[in-house]
């Protein structure tokens, strides 16, 4: 008998916003896997300011907490599903819950489709094999930038 072992894939994660029209205008610092995602939001963005008091933000629930550390009446979070317990062993979200997530969904659909714009550049796809400090920094820049540069035509 023999036991195979996956190896560990070394994610890395990088904070994107864009436009309605798919084009980027905001890229993070890029981090290990591991890194949740709104810890990197305020590294980037301390909630001490007003960043997003002026402008629409929609977020997955990878975001929870966006609402109550930062200021502005524009940000948009999906409901969760509440937990599973005793009192409630099936639960769900109402109706009206699911159609303002879907509504949000289909607004924010626009990031996930300039993620994988980007990702039409297979450095970023394939096993990253590099020696040099923050290369990954300036290979996902590249392909934004080249993204942004499709977009144009």
């Amino acid at each position: 008998m023999s036991i195979t072992a996956e190896k560990k894939q070394h994610t890395l994660k990088n904070t994107v916003m864009a436009l309605p029209d798919k084009l980027i205008i905001f890229l993070g610092r890029t981090l290990s896997g591991h890194h949740h995602d709104y810890i990197m939001l305020k590294q980037e963005f301390p909630p001490e300011l007003d960043w997003f008091a002026d402008i629409n933000v929609r977020v997955d629930l990878g975001y929870l907490g966006i609402k109550s550390d930062y200021h502005g009446d524009r940000i948009d979070i999906p409901t969760k599903k509440p937990r599973k317990s005793q009192k409630n062993p099936n639960p769900q979200l109402n109706d009206e819950q699911k159609a303002a997530n879907t509504a949000l969904s289909r607004v924010r659909i626009f990031i996930e489709h300039a993620i994988g714009g980007m990702k039409r550049y297979n450095i970023l796809v394939h096993t990253f094999r590099n020696r040099l400090e923050n290369f990954e920094d300036d290979v996902i820049g590249v392909c934004a930038g080249l993204w942004n540069l499709v977009l144009s035509y």
